[in-house]
C-alpha cells in the first residue's frame, strides 16, 4: 500500500487509532502546512484507511478497520512465527497430518469391509 509509505500518513493513523480527529486537529500536529496536511488525508481517504464525515463545519476523520484487516494479512507474509506461536505451528501441522492418517485409515477399512 502506497499509502502508508509516508511518514506523515503513518503518523496520522497513529493518531486516529485512538479515535477520530478533526482536519484541523490532525493538521495542528505537525509542522507542515495545513494543505499539505490536507492532501495526505486524502490519500488515506482515497485509499479506503480512512474515512471522513461532515459535521457541522467539521471534517472529522477516523480509521477504516476493514482495510487493515487486509493490509495485515498480507504483511503476515512477511513475519516469521518465534517461540510458541512456531510450536503452536508446528501442533497444527501433526494434528492435520494425523486426521488425514485416520481418514485414509478409515478408508482403506471401509474399502476392504466393502470387498469381503
Amino acid at each position: 500500500m502506497g499509502a502508508i509509505a509516508d511518514p506523515v500518513r503513518r503518523e496520522i493513523l497513529v493518531m486516529l487509532r485512538d479515535g477520530r480527529l478533526s482536519a484541523g486537529e490532525i493538521a495542528g500536529r505537525f509542522r507542515i502546512s495545513r494543505p499539505a496536511v490536507s492532501r495526505h488525508l486524502r490519500v488515506l481517504r482515497q485509499s479506503g484507511l480512512v474515512r471522513d464525515e461532515l459535521v457541522g463545519r467539521q471534517r472529522l476523520y477516523e480509521l477504516d478497520a476493514r482495510q487493515f484487516t487486509q493490509l495485515s494479512a498480507w504483511l503476515a507474509q512477511f513475519v516469521q512465527p518465534h517461540g510458541w506461536e512456531q510450536r503452536l505451528d508446528a501442533l497444527e501441522t501433526e494434528v492435520y497430518r494425523t486426521r488425514r492418517r485416520r481418514r485414509a485409515r478409515g478408508a482403506a477399512d471401509e474399502a476392504k469391509e466393502n470387498t469381503a
